[in-house]
């Protein structure tokens, strides 16, 4: 896969994710933690449809006999499943996206730290650029609705969860091209252990359940193709791009998701969302356009 088509498909990714907040807009009664439990039950089932279809029975067998990388990827995934959901029920959405802005800045540092990768000067530049946007675009409306110190602890784990993933999965790659004899574990079902996991702690929490069936379409909706297709995808991205520039690009996700209410649900953005929206697109935009430049000139 090529650097651009792995850009392109990581906003593809990105736009399927942003799907969330118009469609749970539209629910009828199912509230909570039984949000988070369908979504992520619906999440499994599809993966485990997908899952076996790709790997067939060597799918279970592998699960069976993982080591260490693939449980902890597994545990990331359910930590950024579950904890999304419920810091929105905790506190503000514009704090829970505020907070989750800082997610390149952690997943930047820990490159430097365990990877010891070296960033451009470009990158850091975007890095700043598309946080200041979205703590524009957020920061008055999180401010004015007020905010619960226990919903931005338990966002702030979505943010550290991601960026210990996609750092994981940058390390796997890295070790098995330095020694090509070494192994390079599948991580794909990484992503379906996220989800059983999730399902699993949010039943007790979710009991009794009172989603309609109107509730469990869109449920359905979000857990096959705003978790399970882009979350597959993301995995196999992770072995292109840069883990902070997986990051930088998911960022796309609170611009497409403020779009997507603004038609689906009436949430018309004002002058702030917008310009804020700006500065990420821009910083984006920029550092991949840099980026690309830079190729060209190497390659000459």
């Amino acid at each position: 896969m090529t650097h651009s088509r792995a850009v392109s498909l990581m906003v593809l990714v990105t736009l399927m994710w942003s799907i969330a907040g118009v469609v749970t807009r539209h629910l009828d009664s199912a509230r909570s933690f039984e949000v988070t439990f369908w979504r992520s039950l619906f999440n499994a089932l599809a993966l485990i449809v997908a899952l076996s279809l790709m790997r067939g029975p060597a799918l279970w067998r592998g699960i069976a006999r993982a080591r260490w990388p693939l449980w902890a990827s597994g545990l990331c995934w359910a930590v950024m499943y579950t904890n999304f959901m419920v810091a929105i029920t905790l506190t503000t959405v514009a704090t829970v996206l505020v907070t989750m802005s800082i997610a390149p800045l952690v997943t930047a540092l820990f490159s430097r730290v365990f990877l010891n990768h070296r960033l451009p000067a470009r990158t850091w530049g975007a890095i700043g650029v598309a946080g200041l946007g979205i703590a524009w675009m957020f920061g008055r409306q999180a401010v004015e609705g007020g905010s619960s110190l226990t919903g931005i602890l338990v966002a702030l784990g979505v943010p550290l969860a991601g960026a210990t993933n996609w750092t994981l999965l940058q390390y796997i790659h890295q070790k098995h091209q330095r020694d090509p004899s070494v192994e390079e574990p599948d991580m794909l079902p990484a992503v379906l252990i996220g989800a059983l996991l999730s399902a699993a702690v949010t039943l007790p929490l979710a009991w009794p359940l009172s989603a309609s069936a109107h509730d469990l379409s869109l449920l359905g909706l979000l857990g096959v193709v705003q978790l399970a297709i882009p979350c597959l995808i993301a995995v196999r991205i992770a072995r292109v791009l840069p883990a902070p520039e997986i990051s930088l690009i998911a960022l796309l996700e609170v611009i497409f998701g403020v779009l997507l209410a603004w038609v689906g649900a009436g949430e018309a953005p004002g002058p702030t969302a917008l310009s804020g929206g700006a500065l990420v697109i821009g910083a984006l935009l920029a550092n991949e356009a840099f980026a690309l430049r830079q190729r060209r000139l190497s390659v000459a």
